[in-house]
């Protein structure tokens, strides 16, 4: 996709290779909390759909990319990854993920308290309070992981295993 720019003044700073030291704290936050949700039971591929989702609001492609290959190394199916946008209306996802992904929506939507209070209540029936906690965090780090790569316009580039 491209912004109709061209030329240096266009060109972005890739800010974690500008700002090691920052990023560096932003990845030892993000494996932190990848420990936090399995220590509460969110299983890799609940925390990976998070990911997914809150990159898919946030229009990541970077993410989307690393995170979609990341759910299908976790055991993750196509078909779920395939209507993940849409979650809501198919019976495909489990009520745990269900109220973890509508907390990562609400979490991605700040101001929304409306969606605030639905997730909350959704989440209350089925997760623990660690598990709440969890989801929230997984969705606050990849949602700066999402604003590193889409401010730094990151590119997404083929993989050789999907090369003819």
């Amino acid at each position: 996709m491209s912004d109709g720019t061209t030329g240096p003044a266009s060109r972005r700073v890739f800010i974690d290779k500008q700002s090691p030291k920052a990023f560096h704290a932003l990845v030892q936050t993000s494996e932190a909390v990848r420990a936090t949700a399995a220590e509460a039971g969110l299983d890799r591929t609940t925390v990976e759909l998070i990911n997914l989702r809150v990159s898919q609001m946030n229009g990541c492609a970077f993410c989307l990319d690393l995170h979609t290959r990341k759910a299908l190394r976790a055991g993750e199916s196509s078909q779920r990854l395939a209507v993940l946008t849409v979650w809501r209306d198919t019976e495909l996802f489990t009520p745990v993920e269900r109220a973890a992904l509508g907390l990562a929506e609400a979490t991605n939507a700040p101001a929304d308290t409306a969606a605030h209070a639905d997730a909350y209540a959704t989440a209350r029936q089925v997760l623990t309070e660690d598990q709440i906690s969890a989801a929230i965090w997984v969705a606050i780090t990849i949602g700066a992981f999402n604003r590193v790569s889409v401010l730094s316009r990151h590119p997404v580039r083929p993989h050789a295993a999907d090369q003819p």
